[in-house]
């Protein structure tokens, strides 16, 4: 990664970040009651773990705890008093990139005023304090491992078992059949995959503060009941892209690949996986670039070891199906067809739009999609910058240049930014429900394609 924090060059008038400094927005919130929540609770689970890291550790595990659970507790401090934001001090390969990312803020600002919690860009400081976080168990070796929102991601997992267990079995009854179907039944089985998958995007332990948000209805049951909340729906356009694209196709050995950036484990990564395997089986795409975070980060997203428990728990499953998916998907990742990728890029402040400069090999690699779908709103807000868009500018123009290919946002609404809506769309939405933007009970299928305009 080059080690420099340059802007892409805005288009067009680009608007405020959302910030903290805007007291009643979701992010003045956010800021002030939701990060401190999920602080103490990592504090908390560090606590009791303390017998586990004598056990494993001896005496000087014992010390990295009581360390770690100092610095997490002074980092809420700092949050609650809107401290200035501190340089990182942990020496890992991204550290610089973040100092740099701090010096960058200072820079913009008056003589004497520090980038700080309640002033500075929302998503500067929330990445900030997961980032922070991580340096607090980094910098107490031997528990630099220890993932603080582990027990919450397991346990999310383990509630949406019903859930999981109808989708994976609705999946491989249907997929017994696939090879018989015309693109008619293709389609409709695709549109459906990529509803759960969307809608699976609403269990987000970040949003919920940690508290359980796993999906325990059964999944298919309410997708027609949900379609009216999908305010964007580009998945027509998704699906002519790609069978069109397999259509073309000159020789069998042309390859189409497909990525997915994800975001949470648990119930909406079977989503995502099931997706992945659909595209696969029907030809639609001949591999999957999966993309994950590479520490844990805004409490449920995915790891490379969630992934991995993930496959391995799936495997171990005492239910045929479960069990049957597991071998599977194991099996694709062995044979290549499914490749996973955690690029520091994914856990730094930056918006996608810095992606070219900031990280010009994960550009280049996205580069090499025919298609990239982006999960969640954390991915959304970083898409457009976190910025305060009106709701009819359109998606390429909040995109700001960031088009490594055609690219497909999956995202139920969780934070108070929304583009490509048409003329008093939001009005209407905000009429009749104040927290239209930020419950999770809405929904986008949004797609880009700006290089074919």
């Amino acid at each position: 990664m080059a080690a420099r924090p340059g802007l892409a060059k805005p288009q067009v008038e680009v608007p405020d970040s959302l910030s903290a400094k805007y007291t009643g927005s979701f992010a003045y919130f956010t800021v002030k009651d939701r990060l401190p929540q999920i602080l103490t609770k990592a504090i908390d689970t560090v606590h009791r773990n303390m017998e586990n890291f004598l056990q494993k550790y001896g005496q000087e595990g014992v010390e990295a705890e009581k360390r770690a659970i100092f610095l997490m507790s002074k980092l809420r401090n700092e949050l609650q008093t809107d401290k200035p934001a501190l340089p990182l001090t942990d020496g890992l390969p991204d550290a610089d990139l973040w100092n740099e990312y701090l010096e960058h803020q200072q820079a913009k600002l008056d003589p004497g005023e520090s980038p700080s919690w309640f002033k500075s860009a929302w998503l500067y400081m929330e990445c900030y304090m997961y980032r922070r976080i991580h340096e607090s168990l980094q910098l107490n070796p031997p528990m630099c491992d220890f993932d603080v929102f582990n027990e919450a991601k397991t346990q999310s997992f383990f509630t949406s078992q019903q859930a999981i267990i109808v989708i994976c079995t609705y999946f491989l009854e249907m997929k017994k059949k696939i090879k018989c179907f015309e693109d008619t039944q293709l389609k409709a089985e695709f549109l459906l995959l990529m509803q759960v998958a969307l809608w699976g995007n609403r269990c987000d332990l970040s949003i919920s503060g940690g508290q359980d948000n796993s999906q325990k209805l059964n999944p298919l049951m309410s997708l027609e009941s949900l379609k009216p909340y999908i305010l964007v729906d580009d998945a027509e356009i998704v699906w002519e892209l790609l069978i069109n694209s397999k259509r073309n196709k000159t020789s069998k050995t042309t390859c189409s690949r497909i990525d997915i950036v994800l975001d949470n484990s648990g119930f909406e990564l079977v989503t995502d996986l099931i997706l992945a395997d659909f595209l696969i089986t029907s030809q639609l795409a001949n591999v999957i670039h999966f993309h994950g975070k590479s520490m844990p980060w805004f409490v449920s997203d995915t790891t490379k070891e969630d992934f991995d428990w993930t496959l391995k728990q799936m495997q171990a499953a005492n239910h045929a199906h479960l069990s049957r998916c597991g071998v599977m998907w194991e099996n694709n990742m062995k044979r290549g067809i499914w490749v996973y990728h955690d690029h520091p890029f994914w856990t730094l402040p930056h918006e996608f739009c810095d992606m070219p400069l900031v990280a010009h090999d994960l550009y280049a690699e996205l580069q090499k999609s025919n298609l990239i779908f982006f999960k969640g709103d954390l991915n959304y807000r970083k898409l457009t910058g976190d910025r305060k868009w009106s709701h009819t500018v359109s998606f390429d123009t909040a995109l700001r240049g960031f088009q490594p290919a055609p690219l497909c946002s999956l995202r139920t609404l969780k934070a108070d930014i929304q583009v490509g809506l048409k003329p008093e769309q939001g009005e209407q939405l905000a009429a009749s429900d104040a927290e239209w933007m930020i419950s999770g009970r809405y929904a986008v299928i949004q797609f880009s394609n700006s290089h074919q305009k």
